[in-house]
């Protein structure tokens, strides 16, 4: 597997890296990060020549937007995108996970994020240019692309989530997981028996170590699902102080335990939602015992905001291609095409389908709604026929519109999983469930044969005009 430098270099000569000098920390970075998004192309971003950080203190964004960089970060073959890289994906994530259990991680002696190793009082978080990503944050977040490395107390499964980590002084972090994600399971059973929660988190590596540890998979699976993708186990070091495996080639590791019953305020921080939406509440705290950095550290950040951001077009597609794949495990037959997009995220699912039967629609909807990688803060779910582009928006709409009657065809879902980061839950509340709308836009089935026959275009007819008039049609 490579590092973090080696994949630079590979990003540098596929032309999908821009380099920005002289930005702050304060604001700045996550500002043109965030425009950078709503360019019309857009690349991964290193910052360099922080405004008070020494030259190659860097700060890299947006390292998975964009189709060549998903091709890039999992080795996919270049030229895909949209519904042509989920076919890609599809197999893959499903070869990924079949070979996963043959991938264990391997302990090695040492690797290049032993280059410098801070402890007492040579700790300090903030020796790294740790931005403040949005106007409204509540501090500096030094995790957002990051790989948060725990242990399960019962089994001694190992997992990696990607958590929001707040600097809160130099040696402390508060800790923010989401109910029900594993990370937090483990903190709590260790906080349940009054020990402190062992805790390391990467802050610099390569981008498919964070991206896969934001997927949803089999607990305890992340290392070997990289391995996976790789063809080669993830060599680790055996953290001195935690015990935990960190990985050898990573940029900067932070080490430490969450303590029982010792918390700090943590937030607000704008989230993937496009919102403050979880407000700021005391959150468990990290005790760093030890950071760990190579030279001329590379700070890997992924800000969230309203999409498009920096992680939608890889959790869109990513998503997509999981979804697929769990309705066809599901055995629905003759799905066509999911689109979870680069917009809504996992809140709108767009699955286009050929019916075969009555019920169809409605079973490929329940399914895609509660399948493991949909049933998390969803909202909409909408069937289409198979001459509907899914990726298409408008088409979906224009389905919805013409196709459905909302009385027959929308369903609700109550008491469904959702987060404190979802908006429309009023706060304090300890109940995060969310409704889900089920929407049939196919043609209903028992006359879909004798359905409006739409207006098109034939592809002939299309062609002739088209050459009589190019110098009118661009």
């Amino acid at each position: 597997m490579d590092d973090l430098r080696v994949w630079l270099k590979k990003a540098q000569e596929i032309k999908q890296i821009d380099q920005v000098d002289g930005a702050d920390w304060d604001l700045e970075i996550g500002t043109i990060t965030a425009l950078n998004w709503r360019k019309k192309e857009y690349h991964a971003l290193v910052f360099d020549n922080i405004k008070g950080y020494p030259a190659g203190s860097r700060v890299l964004t947006s390292s998975t937007s964009n189709a060549p960089l998903v091709a890039l970060t999992f080795n996919l073959p270049p030229g895909a995108s949209g519904l042509e890289l989920i076919e890609v994906l599809r197999p893959k994530l499903q070869e990924w996970e079949h070979n996963s259990p043959n991938y264990d991680y391997q302990y090695v002696k040492t690797g290049a994020i032993m280059e410098n190793v801070l402890e007492g009082d040579r700790i300090d978080l903030l020796k790294f240019p740790v931005p403040k990503w949005h106007e409204l944050d509540g501090g500096r977040y030094i995790g957002t692309g990051d790989a948060v490395i725990t242990r399960d107390p019962d089994n001694d499964e190992i997992n990696l989530g990607t958590y929001r980590i707040m600097v809160q002084d130099k040696n402390t972090t508060a800790l923010y997981i989401s109910p029900g994600k594993h990370g937090r399971v483990h903190y709590e059973k260790y906080h349940a028996r009054g020990q402190p929660c062992p805790v390391v988190i990467s802050v610099g590596h390569h981008p498919a170590l964070f991206r896969v540890a934001n997927m949803a998979l089999r607990p305890g699976s992340e290392y070997n699902y990289i391995g996976a993708v790789f063809g080669e186990p993830v060599k680790v070091i055996k953290e001195e102080i935690t015990g935990l495996p960190i990985p050898a080639d990573a940029d900067i590791v932070i080490a430490g335990f969450s303590p029982p019953g010792v918390t700090r305020q943590e937030g607000p921080f704008g989230e993937w939602t496009g919102y403050y939406a979880s407000k700021d509440r005391q959150a468990p705290i990290l005790d760093v015992k030890r950071i760990y950095h190579r030279n001329n550290p590379i700070l890997v950040g992924s800000p969230p905001g309203r999409a498009p951001s920096d992680s939608s077009y890889f959790r869109g597609v990513t998503t997509s291609a999981m979804v697929f794949n769990e309705l066809s495990q599901a055995g629905i037959p003759d799905v066509k095409g999911v689109w979870m997009g680069e917009a809504p995220l996992v809140q709108f699912i767009v699955v286009s389908i050929k019916q075969r039967y009555a019920g169809h629609a409605k079973q490929a909807a329940l399914i895609a709604t509660q399948s493991r990688t949909g049933a998390y803060m969803g909202r909409y779910t909408v069937v289409v026929d198979d001459d509907i582009d899914p990726t298409d928006l408008q088409e979906v709409l224009w389905a919805i519109c013409t196709r459905s009657d909302p009385e027959k065809d929308i369903d609700i879902i109550r008491r469904c999983w959702s987060t404190p980061l979802d908006p429309t839950i009023r706060k304090p509340t300890n109940a995060f469930y969310n409704s889900r709308a089920i929407i049939d836009a196919c043609k209903p089935y028992e006359w879909k044969d004798e359905f409006p026959q739409e207006i098109t275009i034939s592809p002939e007819l299309k062609e002739r005009v088209l050459n009589k008039f190019k110098d009118i049609i661009k």
